[in-house]
């Protein structure tokens, strides 16, 4: 097809200025046979020689092969088909603009085309350089019919737009380096095959949100800090798009009927989109990234989220099929956590998860995975948690996880960890492990179960038997700041026991939250039992007694203050 499409553009220059051909001929074949970028250029790329004018824009200037030409049949076959009039229109409108002559009046003033000062090697392009690159993306709209790249696969469609691309440019008379025109192509087939701007950054593995407030502000979350990023789309209808190409790969929709929808992208990655009349500055988009490989407990050891006692009590707790609870506020790192804490599961054993949208990354082969599903516009056909969560029941589950327990499911959760279904975990929002039993006892009572209070308690203290909370530090740092078992009921109380605590100690000298994790000496806990019946006793004995405690800190701190 490209030669095709060479040769119909070849005959059709042919009729104008042969000086004006060859010179458009020259700069187009430049382009298609130099390799493309990578998405985040830092190499500075020698501009095109001489900045020679383009060809004469005509009605016989671009050819674009009927397969792809807007209102063609897919088939590719036959010749070429000129502009249209709007888009001749646009190019005539752009060729009477005088050109810029130096590359930094395309790229900003004092912006080197390898300065990336922010994340995701998005540099800040000047005005100029988007209203070139919207003139060739609108002149590429009216005249390719876009749906039919669906049909190739990416190689293929990426060669085909290169090629419309270079014909746009030829034809029209912007002065581009071919560092440029490479950015500009770039940029224009992460609009069309991707997420547009977005792709700089989900490629980006240090960043771990990317939070969208509308088309011209962007934010980031690197290592716990928020940044703001040079990122800007074109329009809120390019933003628009974006989100709807993102929910429509899992079936949703997101419109002015439906304006609140969660997705997930193809690596699990999950997305929040809130679009007008609800979002008042446009639409937002909020993703939530997962590194692409699976952490374990002995890497949330390296990074400080846990000591190694605590890592090595997790995982005893994880083999001897304990209840769990991964508790904290938004941003904690609680799924993080949770897949963690999944990887201590026998690859003999039958897991069913449940979760709004799939993020979970579970590596055992015998695993179910289940995902709720809105209404649709008749308000017709929705599966709730809840229908999951007692779905499951029948799936013969030797492990049940809940992505996050946040209504009326709290109720059938308990009910299968405290009916057989032990080693069951789940998630849950909260400030702390005490305010833990709080919300699963104002869930349950927001599904309407006429329960008496005691009979609620009773029923968390026997099916819960650890609480893991997290807590997301000042200086962006997450940490797991208590392991908490459940002893079980005082009169009307549930009696919780701390096992692990991480304590505060001050600042460090880069200006970050200093401090520790301790035991809280509790040399024989509730699950030691428990530890026993799979003959892990001896091990938990040896990580609780050999963990440091708060008076063994206090003991090095004196000795050093001493020794001074």
């Amino acid at each position: 097809m490209a030669n095709r499409w060479r040769r119909n553009r070849n005959r059709r220059l042919a009729g104008g200025s042969a000086e004006n051909g060859a010179a458009s001929e020259n700069r187009g074949e430049a382009l298609v046979e130099e390799a493309p970028p990578p998405r985040r250029p830092g190499e500075t790329q020698t501009p095109a020689a001489g900045g020679a004018e383009g060809a004469q824009i005509s009605g016989e200037g671009l050819s674009i092969p009927s397969g792809l030409a807007a209102g063609g049949d897919g088939s590719g076959e036959g010749g070429g088909t000129d502009l249209t009039p709007a888009a001749l229109e646009r190019l005539r409108q752009l060729s009477e603009t005088p050109a810029p002559e130096r590359e930094e009046e395309i790229l900003g003033p004092g912006k080197d085309i390898s300065d990336m000062p922010f994340w995701g090697g998005v540099r800040d392009y000047s005005d100029e350089y988007y209203r070139n690159k919207q003139l060739i993306f609108d002149t590429l709209v009216d005249n390719v019919d876009l749906t039919q790249l669906s049909d190739l696969d990416e190689a293929t469609a990426r060669s085909e737009l290169k090629e419309v691309v270079t014909q746009i440019i030829s034809v029209s008379n912007m002065i581009l380096s071919a560092t440029e025109q490479n950015l500009i192509f770039e940029d224009i087939c992460s609009d069309v095959l991707g997420y547009g701007p977005l792709d700089y950054l989900l490629a980006d593995d240090e960043i771990s949100d990317i939070m969208v407030n509308g088309s011209k502000t962007v934010f980031v979350e690197v290592n716990g800090i928020i940044y703001r990023t040079r990122v800007r789309f074109r329009d809120d209808r390019q933003l628009m798009n974006i989100c709807q190409r993102i929910v429509s790969q899992v079936g949703r929709r997101i419109d002015e009927a439906s304006p609140i929808c969660d997705a997930r992208l193809p690596d699990g990655s999950r997305v929040n989109v809130i679009v007008p009349p609800l979002a008042l500055d446009g639409p937002a988009l909020t993703i939530r990234k997962f590194r692409r490989e699976k952490l374990t407990l002995d890497d949330m050891r390296r990074f400080g989220t846990v000591s190694k006692e605590m890592a090595d009590l997790l995982r005893i707790v994880g083999q001897v099929r304990c209840n769990i609870l991964v508790t904290g506020g938004t941003g904690t790192g609680k799924t993080t956590v949770l897949n963690c804490l999944t990887g201590c599961i026998d690859h003999g054993e039958r897991i069913v998860t449940c979760e709004d949208a799939a993020e979970l990354q579970l590596q055992q082969p015998h695993v179910v995975r289940l995902e709720t599903r809105p209404p649709n516009l008749e308000g017709l056909g929705e599966v709730s948690m809840r229908d999951l969560v007692r779905n499951c029941l029948r799936m013969r589950p030797e492990r049940i996880v809940v992505g996050e327990v946040r209504g009326t499911e709290a109720f059938d959760l308990l009910q299968a960890m405290n009916t057989g279904h032990d080693g069951s975990m789940g998630t849950l929002h909260a400030n702390n492990p005490r305010e833990v039993l709080t919300r699963l006892e104002s869930m349950i009572t927001m599904g309407g179960f006429q329960l008496p209070a005691r009979m609620i308690k009773e029923m968390i203290s026997a099916s819960i038997d650890v609480i893991v909370h997290l807590a997301r530090l000042r200086d962006g740092t997450r940490r797991v700041t208590h392991i908490t078992e459940v002893v079980g009921m005082d009169g009307e109380t549930i009696i919780l026991q701390d096992l692990f605590l991480y304590k505060v100690e001050g600042e460090d000298q880069r200006g970050g939250v200093s401090g520790y994790h301790v035991s809280a000496n509790i040399l024989r806990p509730v699950l030691y039992e428990r530890a026993r019946y799979y003959n892990l006793h001896n091990q938990l004995k040896t990580i609780l007694e050999s963990a440091p405690t708060e008076e063994d800190f206090e003991q090095r701190r004196e000795s050093s203050r001493g020794s001074y």
